[in-house]
């Protein structure tokens, strides 16, 4: 790997990573044989599960027809169907859908779209959150170490604002008035789009109050942005809703979508209301937007199945279900842990926030960093995040099952 990867790609020490080989359901097999249970659902994506039947067997069914079209000249019967389950399924009265390949793609989407719509260049986003790392997407994605190296030749077009943070503040009210004053400030009124993650995943799984996505849905209105959810990693029923927008009752302008779409193929959407997405100059043969690989057939008949089975299954009800009893779980056996600062989440998003004590509520990087090496020695696969990278995530496929859970957190416990 060392001589042939781009060398900030993986990081390599003698102790991680693994090397995958084959997975099924809940579980990884790595190349040397050894078996893990997949805490994360590989980066929120499968979350049917690995190499579940019926998208297998529908791989095979497309495979069998068609591989690949001309998804913005000659599109296919399935990627009309694909946006025809878009439509049905999100909330309010988003309709008309853009088709691509990552999650990064589909804020690109969303970013231009607003600016059409709405004539600004500002951009609104908020500290901790992730958006992609694209060049367009970084800019509202939060993180220093992501930016840094590329934002010199950047003008100031996006603001970064506080988000909730129920271990050490602000609140949500505090977020939504700093929001507000903002949008009232000269370089606040050139903003035409607010893209919001409403549970951020790679910041730490931080859940805010439903008053602030409320809050900033009102003011987004109020001063002419469009608000764009970036539901890429909690959508299609991953925090006990189809989409975690529905947990404040709010209907944003644009929504993001991606990882567990297709549940394993790379493919993504940005999905709009009729005003938001009619900015777009209807297509005379040459699109300003698009790509090759748009309305891939073997990717839109995968997603199809996909929003197919999260509705006969009802796994956002599962999740819901499953993640309320597992949190309070964890909560059992490790809540009162001097290195545990908070266990939160919503569904089957959860985040463990480790600190050096609960007096300070310092974070704690390093004990982090050492669970997520010694569980795989354990069989388990977990991620760190937060912009400390001191949180532990817990994002398993939403068909886990409860006996995993349990085996999983008697681990959790001992490294911890």
């Amino acid at each position: 790997m060392r001589d042939v990867e781009g060398r900030n790609v993986t990081f390599l020490s003698s102790e991680f990573p693994v090397f995958w080989e084959s997975a099924q359901g809940s579980w990884v097999r790595d190349v040397d044989g050894n078996r893990y249970l997949d805490l994360t659902s590989a980066f929120g994506v499968a979350s049917l599960g690995h190499r579940a039947a019926e998208i297998e067997r529908t791989i095979a069914a497309q495979s069998a027809r068609l591989w690949h079209a001309m998804g913005d000249v000659h599109p296919t019967v399935s990627k009309v169907e694909l946006l025809e389950a878009l439509a049905r399924i999100t909330p309010g009265d988003l309709q008309f859908s853009i088709l691509s390949s990552s999650g990064a793609e589909a804020v690109e989407s969303a970013l231009k779209t607003a600016m059409l719509a709405t004539g600004k260049s500002g951009v609104v986003a908020f500290e901790g959150g992730y958006h992609g790392l694209t060049y367009g997407a970084l800019r509202a994605t939060h993180r220093p170490d992501f930016r840094g190296a590329f934002l010199d030749d950047w003008p100031e077009t996006v603001a970064h604002l506080p988000f909730p943070d129920s271990l050490r503040g602000p609140s949500d009210d505090e977020c939504v008035n700093a929001f507000s004053v903002f949008c009232k400030s000269e370089r606040g009124k050139r903003t035409g789009a607010v893209i919001v993650e409403p549970i951020q995943g790679r910041g730490g799984v931080r859940v805010p109050g439903p008053h602030f996505l409320r809050g900033v849905a009102q003011v987004s209105r109020e001063n002419g942005a469009l608000l764009i959810a970036d539901e890429i990693f909690t959508g299609f029923g991953r925090t006990g809703k189809r989409f975690a927008v529905e947990h404040a009752g709010v209907v944003p302008e644009l929504m993001c979508l991606g990882k567990a779409m297709a549940n394993g193929f790379p493919i993504s959407a940005c999905i709009g209301t009729p005003r938001a997405m009619n900015a777009w100059p209807l297509s005379t043969g040459e699109a300003i937007h698009t790509s090759t690989f748009l309305g891939q057939p073997l990717g839109c008949a995968m997603a199809l199945r996909s929003i197919q089975e999260l509705e006969a299954q009802e796994l956002a009800k599962r999740a819901a279900d499953l993640g309320r009893k597992w949190k309070a779980r964890l909560a059992e056996v490790l809540g009162g842990r001097a290195c545990v600062g908070e266990i939160r989440g919503e569904g089957l998003m959860i985040g463990i926030e480790l600190v050096r004590d609960r007096a300070s509520i310092e974070p704690d990087a390093r004990k982090a960093a050492e669970v997520v090496t010694r569980a795989l020695a354990k069989g388990l696969i977990v991620l760190s995040s937060g912009n400390a990278r001191n949180v532990l995530s817990l994002t398993p496929p939403l068909t886990v099952l409860e006996g995993e859970l349990e085996m999983a957190t008697k681990i959790l416990a001992e490294l911890i």
